[in-house]
């Protein structure tokens, strides 16, 4: 297990280790968006557990249409900023590094305090239902298509709130380009029905990617990491695949490191699954094939099969979730070699709260 657990430089930051905790949505912040004491304890247990890098849950971007949930955190004024920061400090404080995911939810939108109408590239609702364990919503609503200047103020929420990140002590940004949230949206041809730069062709329905990598690149300057997370599937429709299959995904990849980015995410619920239109490849092997951009895996990894996953794909970080979940001290238990428990999806219900997770650990503790 020695190779997992050395330290390796991911971009221009020092991990202890290559184990990241991965994203996870917690709708546990305030209500006006301002992060709390109950997530900076909920972060900072996953950094004593031993993850090397933590990424945040997706943190909304502006004050019109990027928040997605009730309680989901933002990071656009002051107090949302300060709040950040005590978070980033105890994660710090007990060894990790933590990177800020960076979301604007679009047409996958339950829960919004500024506007009840949702944004997206057509007026095209996400397959299945709302998820019931973010919110009360039943339907989706139907989304307003963007006009370029609704598109710039998205490209601009999100360039302002890696500077405000940056600010916060951040060490990283991670865009959120998959699961079906804005950016993934406009790559999909599923959502994406226009027929302006904006639609149609590939390399039009990149632009929004690009642009948006490219403005937070700028916003906080070369040497600081910036990255994307990219999926095919959406949570609610996870057999989602690009029609330029496995020449498109790799287009994509080639296309954010040519607007900045320094790495990509790959999530897929097998990080090995071949899973496109047209090619062979998985999400992972076609991005470790592109030169010059550093990957984080993400996609069924746990204590079985993550030497097997460091070994396949060198010098990449291995995003842990639901074994996360279910043990936050996952890599210090690996490293011990203890029992590591299967995840009980009864933690998140009714609602996938840190509240709720923490009353179902006192329950079972009893």
């Amino acid at each position: 297990m020695s190779d997992v657990m050395q330290p390796v430089r991911f971009s221009s930051v020092e991990v202890p280790n290559r184990f990241a905790l991965a994203p996870m949505t917690r709708t546990s912040a305030e209500a006006n968006g301002t992060p709390n004491a109950l997530m900076a304890d909920h972060y900072e247990r996953y950094a004593k557990g031993g993850f090397g890098l933590v990424i945040t849950e997706g943190t909304y971007t502006d004050d019109k249409a990027s928040q997605g949930y009730a309680n989901q955190p933002g990071i656009i004024n002051d107090q949302q900023v300060a709040g950040w920061k005590a978070i980033v400090d105890r994660v710090h404080s007990a060894g990790s590094r933590i990177f800020i995911q960076l979301m604007h939810a679009g047409a996958q939108f339950q829960a919004n305090r500024y506007t009840d109408q949702p944004q997206g590239p057509s007026p095209v609702i996400p397959k299945g239902a709302p998820l019931g364990f973010y919110g009360d919503q039943t339907e989706w609503k139907t989304p307003e298509a963007m006009s370029e200047s609704d598109i710039q103020a998205a490209i601009d929420g999100f360039a302002l709130s890696a500077a405000n990140a940056k600010a916060a002590g951040f060490d990283g940004i991670e865009i959120h380009g998959a699961n079906g949230y804005l950016l993934n949206q406009f790559l999909s041809t599923h959502f994406n029905q226009r027929d302006d730069r904006y639609g149609g062709s590939l390399e039009n329905r990149l632009r929004l990617v690009t642009e948006v990598v490219n403005a937070v690149r700028k916003a906080v300057g070369e040497g600081f990491p910036v990255g994307i997370r990219l999926s095919q599937g959406t949570v609610t429709d996870p057999d989602y695949q690009l029609p330029e299959g496995e020449a498109g995904f790799r287009r994509i990849v080639e296309a954010v490191r040519d607007a900045g980015a320094d790495f990509v995410h790959t999530t897929d619920g097998d990080v090995n699954r071949q899973h496109f239109a047209e090619g062979n490849g998985s999400l992972a092997s076609v991005a470790h094939e592109v030169v010059g951009i550093e990957l984080i895996l993400n996609g069924g990894i746990d204590e079985i099969n993550c030497q097997d996953v460091a070994n396949q794909f060198p010098g990449t970080l291995l995003a842990v979730g639901k074994k996360a979940l279910a043990n936050p001290d996952f890599v210090q238990r690996l490293k011990d070699g203890k029992e590591i428990d299967d995840i009980d999806f009864a933690m998140l219900q009714p609602k996938a709260t840190i509240r709720n997770e923490l009353a179902w650990r006192e329950k079972n503790a009893a």
